[in-house]
């Protein structure tokens, strides 16, 4: 028998009720693996497990929200032998489970896995902290992390929604930035900063019209816009069509990028948790390489084909 970890946060979405977690250990074992299940107690416990975990785990599998895998992955990384990841959705937005093609069905989703390829991904870092898809900075940027835990248990994404209605009539600052991408310095002044490996993000699916997990680069997007109307625009193109043609989005593709603030007022949201770093300066690159299992549905989207 295979030897698998199975680590769930119970805090998100609606998690799993005692008759699913023997399901769950069912499959499991019809697919030979032996299997040990840890609940989560506090934040970054789940990073702290898989760092400790044995080195002859044949795979763990984060069952979660977009944050919980974030955190598997940091423990993951931290690791001298790094382990083949898995992730099951069961938080509020689950953009990493979407973009791999599973959907609402844990235990449908927990065959697809398994029934999956083993491939490997590129992972963005940001002072030293991974992130699995997507870090942020700006306006509406914090709305994953601050807005209210039950909430979201209760009526799932929609309470996203109600945060950013809530932000409107608010201001929209501009933060003054030095950046460079591969080198090359730019400056300018922003309202928000995306930078991501992923083609889901903030439950819009497409979100960039061609995207490899696996091709050396990351997306970075930076919003000059102000005028509320003009981000709403944006947003609107961005569920409609390409937001390449939209004036006030700068895009990039890069390997590796810093950025320098003028001015900073909040914390970056990295895989939809606040990233607890009040630097000024920050690194951003790529570590290649990472195993991951994950279903066969996206594959030939998500990934360039190497000889």
């Amino acid at each position: 028998m295979k030897k698998c970890t199975v680590i769930i946060n119970p805090n998100s979405g609606k998690g799993l009720n005692n008759g699913k977690i023997l399901e769950f250990q069912k499959i499991l074992y019809e697919y030979k693996y032996e299997t040990r299940i840890i609940f989560t107690l506090y934040k970054h416990h789940a990073e702290e497990i898989v760092e400790k975990l044995d080195d002859d785990i044949d795979l763990v599998i984060s069952v979660g929200g977009d944050g919980t895998f974030s955190e598997v992955m940091n423990g993951n990384l931290k690791r001298n032998k790094k382990l083949v990841l898995a992730h099951l959705p069961v938080g509020t937005a689950n953009d990493i489970g979407h973009m791999y093609g599973l959907g609402n069905n844990i235990l449908a989703n927990l065959k697809l896995i398994l029934e999956g390829e083993i491939k490997e991904v590129d992972i963005g870092n940001i002072n030293d902290r991974a992130f699995t898809y997507v870090a942020s900075y700006g306006k509406f940027m914090d709305i994953p992390y601050k807005t209210p835990q039950e909430l979201k248990k209760r009526i799932g994404y929609f309470a996203y929604v109600i945060e950013v209605l809530k932000r409107v009539l608010t201001r929209i600052p501009k933060h003054e930035i030095i950046f460079t991408i591969d080198g090359v310095k730019h400056k300018g002044k922003y309202t928000f900063i995306l930078i991501s490996n992923a083609n889901r993000i903030a439950g819009i699916d497409n979100f960039y019209s061609d995207i490899k997990l696996n091709d050396s680069k990351f997306e970075v997007m930076l919003c000059s816009l102000k005028k509320k109307i003009d981000i709403l625009k944006a947003i609107y193109t961005l569920k409609t069509s390409d937001i390449t043609y939209v004036s006030g989005i700068e895009l990039y593709k890069c390997s590796e990028m810093t950025i320098t603030f003028k001015d900073k007022d909040k914390a970056w949201c990295v895989d939809g948790e606040e990233f607890e770093d009040n630097k000024n300066e920050y690194e951003i690159r790529l570590q290649k390489g990472i195993k991951m299992l994950i279903p066969k549905e996206n594959i030939k989207k998500l990934f360039v084909e190497k000889d």
